[in-house]
């Protein structure tokens, strides 16, 4: 798939993407993820079968409501600093990142030859923080950001994903940097920060203070807003045509703050038909939305509930 303006849902092509990975499978499925990472499931037939049956269920509902479906690869932790936790190298990483496409394009094949499934379905390799995605952490340069993410993009870009998206971001100097080093190995990309309750950046900045930041040095193709419930989202979308930037959501079930759900023993999975219509208000918000997901504590039953919302009207 071409860059930029060929992408669907730059085109106002509704996507479904999947839910809280993570947190379905380690509270769903009873998956031990050590580091939060999922991409180990990868080296082997039962991990895959995990994989291929979570995305499956995203796979239903793009057929259901009519519309196309964003693939995510589950490399939100393939990069060096957690990578290595998990006894990863460079070389080991790449091919994961490589590996992971190609998953998720076979994926795609499957899904494309569907009578069910007319709409795109589009393959992006997930970026993830260099730090945990909770806390700012130790600040890094736009162009040491750039230095630190340019393997995992590349590595999508030579396994032919058609865009990247880097999701959770906490600080406008790492957003610019993924995109930099997504441009310098000409991959499409879109960036997704996550906020606090108050609706602002952990790094302090609003919203809109940080979309109009990141586009006056390196725009991407699109914002999206992830790892935040749909009331604090709305707390930090202040008044201007900023807002048309952000194309997709990808929220939380949870009101509670990142500090309480790192600390949270049990998954606060919340009511997904109450989140359906805190959703919605979201979404009225956000003229340009077309993609929409979910993340921390959400899964299959959340999207679902979701995307029936939407295609009500």
């Amino acid at each position: 798939m071409a860059p930029g303006p060929n992408l669907p849902q730059l085109n106002g092509t509704p996507l479904v993407t999947d839910g809280g990975m993570e947190t379905d499978l380690i509270f769903h499925r009873g998956l031990d993820l050590p580091a939060f990472a999922a991409y180990p499931l990868l080296a082997g037939e039962h991990g895959r079968a995990v994989l291929t049956d979570y995305y499956d269920g995203y796979a239903a509902i793009a057929a259901e409501v009519g519309a196309g479906l964003l693939l995510e690869t589950p490399t939100w932790r393939a990069n060096p600093d957690w990578g290595v936790r998990l006894g990863d190298d460079a070389d080991a990483l790449r091919r994961v990142n490589e590996d992971a496409v190609t998953y998720l394009a076979g994926l795609r094949e499957a899904y494309a030859a569907s009578p069910d499934q007319e709409l795109p379905v589009v393959v992006s390799g997930t970026v993830g923080p260099r730090g945990d995605g909770y806390v700012v952490g130790n600040r890094t340069s736009p162009d040491e950001a750039a230095s630190y993410h340019r393997p995992q993009l590349a590595a999508f870009a030579d396994a032919g994903a058609d865009l990247a998206t880097a999701l959770t971001l906490t600080t406008v100097e790492e957003a610019v940097g993924v995109v930099l080093a997504a441009r310098d190995v000409a991959l499409p990309v879109a960036v997704s920060f996550t906020l606090e309750t108050d609706g602002r950046l952990p790094d302090g900045h609003s919203l809109r203070e940080a979309v109009l930041a990141v586009d006056a040095v390196a725009a991407p193709d699109y914002f999206l807003v992830n790892c935040a419930h749909p009331d604090h989202v709305l707390r930090g979308l202040e008044p201007g045509s900023w807002r048309e930037r952000i194309l997709g959501t990808r929220v939380n079930a949870s009101r509670r703050s990142h500090a309480e759900l790192d600390a949270a023993e049990e998954l606060d999975e919340g009511d997904p038909w109450a989140l359906a219509d805190e959703q919605r208000d979201l979404t009225a918000a956000l003229p340009a939305l077309t993609v929409l997901g979910g993340c921390c504590g959400t899964d299959a039953r959340h999207v679902a509930a979701m995307w029936r919302r939407h295609h009500a009207g």
